[in-house]
């Protein structure tokens, strides 16, 4: 189904579609890799682009990252766009990954794919990944590469997005008064970035939610259903998941700040600053 949207799509003439890669959530993760369904659209739909909506950079090795995306750019002629994140906790573990690592593995990875699509011999000498000289092949079909993008949840995103050069993907459900003074820092900020590429990517994009019906009446009760199963109490995105957050909470002594924004989605919080608890909600 998910081919025949992308083509749809493509007919009506959207400029991009996103395929997220999701692990272990039950009945959210039918994209575990994207792309796979890219390689089809790439051949079934002719002109709209085709975005890592996100590639979870701490799970894979940066040179299979490199190389993927650039077999799926030459495939759909130069329309990939790379999205890049790091998950959460829940889907972390599970992969056998600290969740503390993965900011540091995130931007270790970030800053080793632009060099792999150079032409030429690449090596690497880092805390995560080591590389002696090899040839990575192919390189992307798009000069000098694809955009990059890092999926974002809170400030401290946005701002490692505009020192880095990358399109921000602001996931997160937010009111656009909110989002209003972050993108306006951004654009200006942005231009003066050093870019962990060969490019600036100065783009902002912000996800909302919606759902079309014959019916405008049926529509919105179905749209107000779907947001309360997902947001309500019973969340199936939260499913067995809070137990494990109060666990690392308590073995940890706290939250790391980098990681307070992901938890606080799934633990309470005490006092003013926003603090997590450790009692799930």
């Amino acid at each position: 189904m998910s081919d025949v949207r992308g083509v749809l799509a493509d007919k009506m003439g959207f400029d991009a579609v996103w395929f997220v890669e999701h692990h272990f959530l039950t009945s959210f993760s039918m994209s575990p890799c994207p792309e796979v369904i890219f390689g089809a659209l790439s051949r079934l739909a002719k002109r709209i682009r085709l975005g890592f909506g996100v590639v979870i950079l701490p799970y894979h090795h940066p040179v299979r990252v490199a190389e993927r995306v650039a077999m799926v750019d030459h495939l759909s002629g130069g329309r990939v766009e790379l999205g890049t994140g790091r998950s959460a906790a829940y889907d972390q573990i599970g992969m056998g990954i600290d969740p503390r690592q993965t900011r540091a593995m995130w931007e270790e990875s970030l800053a080793m794919i632009p060099k792999i699509w150079e032409d030429g011999m690449f090596s690497w000498d880092g805390q995560f990944w080591n590389v002696p000289p090899r040839d990575v092949r192919p390189k992307p079909y798009q000069k000098p590469h694809p955009r990059m993008w890092v999926a974002a949840l809170q400030p401290a995103t946005y701002q490692l997005a505009t020192e880095k050069g990358i399109g921000v993907m602001a996931l997160s459900v937010a009111a656009p008064s909110y989002l209003e003074p972050h993108i306006k820092a951004y654009k200006e900020l942005v231009r003066h970035a050093n870019p962990v590429g060969k490019v600036i990517n100065d783009q902002w994009l912000s996800s909302t939610m919606g759902l079309c019906d014959a019916d405008d009446k049926a529509g919105r009760e179905l749209a107000a259903k779907s947001l309360r199963t997902f947001f309500g109490p019973d969340r199936p995105y939260l499913k067995d998941q809070t137990h494990l957050y109060e666990q690392l909470v308590d073995s940890w002594g706290g939250v790391p700040e980098h990681l307070k924004a992901n938890f606080a989605r799934y633990l309470k919080t005490d006092g003013p600053d926003g603090a997590p608890s450790s009692s799930a909600g």
